[in-house]
């Protein structure tokens, strides 16, 4: 039986993307009532430490591991040797504080954080582009994986590598030491499928985001030509249960895998409508639910 843990990211609480959400709450809040909820690890936001002893110290307050950390990376404008200097920092933060896996997101010319850019102008990479993208990736990924911290490629909404072509077309031009973090909500605004990436690539899935979606708030993100930050605002993710996404296909199969890490409960919500406690409360239940469905053991 394969074992996982439940964690969760600071989303629910703060958004690193539209500072003014959550702006007002202590991070002490979110690790409190993270922990009440019942998660027993967190992902970074902009307002944890990025020293590892005092990571370690505000962690272990309130009985927390470090699950992973985003980091944003930029191969289509630097060098792979650029880029690992650039990482040194975040990557030594992640090692000494225990976490495996490092959410790696390209973010050169992407509109997912620019609220006024629509999501249907997302960027498109050439051919020659994808050549870059895919080696930089692999020299990147190897000198991670030397380093006992896997690369965990994020496919993210208005970046890159949203679609799930992309994301084949990204795991088909890598080295195994390029993993992927499957995503359901991103995948399923942008109407891929997460069993299918799951069978395909079940060996390659480092780290799983379990982020639900509301399909009508997509249609009117699209019917509208609206940015993502606005489909944010407008409720286009919840937490698992809450949505419209049938997770327990690819779980199921990711468990049969054999995959053993974190399960993460990652959803952008305004906390002024979405109360963040109510949430964490219900993202957990369902995912745990959810989690033992599929054949999952959980680890404290």
């Amino acid at each position: 039986m394969s074992t996982v843990r439940l964690g969760i990211n600071p989303l629910t609480w703060t958004n690193d993307d539209l500072p003014s959400l959550g702006a007002d709450t202590p991070l002490e809040v979110c690790l409190e009532e993270g922990r009440e909820a019942g998660f027993s690890g967190f992902e970074l936001g902009n307002k944890f430490p990025r020293t590892p002893d005092a990571l370690s110290d505000v962690l272990g307050r309130y009985d927390l591991a470090l699950v992973s950390g985003w980091y944003s990376a930029r191969l289509l404008e630097r060098s792979p040797e650029e880029e690992i200097e650039a990482l040194q920092d975040h990557l030594e933060l992640l090692k000494q504080c225990g976490a495996k896996v490092m959410v790696f997101c390209e973010v050169s010319r992407c509109v997912h954080g620019n609220q006024a850019v629509p999501l249907s102008r997302r960027p498109h990479l050439s051919d020659a582009d994808w050549r870059r993208f895919t080696e930089g990736l692999n020299v990147v990924g190897d000198y991670l994986k030397e380093q006992g911290v896997h690369l965990a490629y994020h496919h993210h909404l208005g970046t890159v590598v949203e679609s799930q072509e992309d994301v084949e077309r990204m795991l088909e031009g890598t080295r195994d030491s390029v993993g992927l973090l499957l995503d359901f909500g991103h995948l399923r605004g942008a109407d891929g499928d997460p069993l299918a990436v799951a069978r395909r690539y079940a060996a390659r899935i480092k780290h799983v985001h379990c982020k639900d979606l509301r399909y009508p708030v997509l249609e009117e993100l699209r019917n509208r030509d609206k940015s993502f930050l606005n489909g944010v605002l407008d409720g286009l993710f919840t937490v698992p249960g809450d949505g419209d996404v049938d997770f327990l296909p690819a779980l199921t199969h990711l468990c049969e895998a054999g995959y053993r890490g974190w399960l993460v409960v990652e959803a952008e919500q305004d906390p002024e409508v979405a109360h963040p406690l109510t949430y964490a409360r219900m993202g957990y239940r369902n995912l745990r639910s959810l989690a033992e469905q599929a054949g999952f053991r959980i680890a404290d």
